[in-house]
């Protein structure tokens, strides 16, 4: 059974991983969340849960501005045939979530570690970094020390990647 939000932000208090939850209306895009997140600190993010062409799962995890090449994704990811997004149904087998809450959080409810997690490393150099606690009616904001705490206590190896933020015009 997955986690609830309400016993994610638990586990994060239970194991001394500081955080600050801030709820809002639901957002399913980086547009409506730039719209509606108001005065909510940190680094805001776009999530994409992927498969590849062996049916290798990865929760990928950028800035909300990063513009998103599947083509560029492969190599650094070490995915194997062409990178595609996983079904609603992979979704929530693997992550416990909907569409619309892809958050780094969910990977607590994989607890199998099917899932391979890549992270923008200009997110972790950040001073902080807001996620959905597997709902997208609330922005979780931890520190990246947190984030990876987080991680370790997940089980779940981060790769950190160098994804080039989007050209200035």
């Amino acid at each position: 059974m997955p986690l609830t939000p309400d016993a994610l932000i638990d586990f994060l208090a239970a194991n001394g991983i500081p955080a600050t939850t801030y709820s809002h209306p639901p957002v399913h895009t980086v547009a409506e969340s730039q719209a509606l997140r108001g005065d909510i600190p940190g680094a805001h993010t776009k999530n994409l849960f992927l498969r590849d062409g062996k049916k290798t799962y990865f929760l990928v995890t950028m800035g909300e501005e990063t513009p998103v090449n599947l083509k560029a994704l492969r190599g650094p990811l070490g995915a194997r045939g062409s990178l595609s997004f996983a079904s609603a149904e992979a979704l929530y087998e693997h992550l416990g979530i909907l569409p619309g809450s892809v958050s780094l959080l969910a990977a607590a409810n994989d607890t199998a570690r099917l899932v391979k997690v890549a992270v923008d490393a200009a997110l972790l150099r950040a001073d902080a970094v807001g996620c959905h606690p597997l709902t997208n009616a609330r922005t979780t904001v931890l520190t990246p020390d947190a984030l990876r705490a987080f991680f370790r206590l997940t089980g779940h190896e981060v790769m950190e990647l160098e994804i080039e933020p989007a050209a200035e015009d």
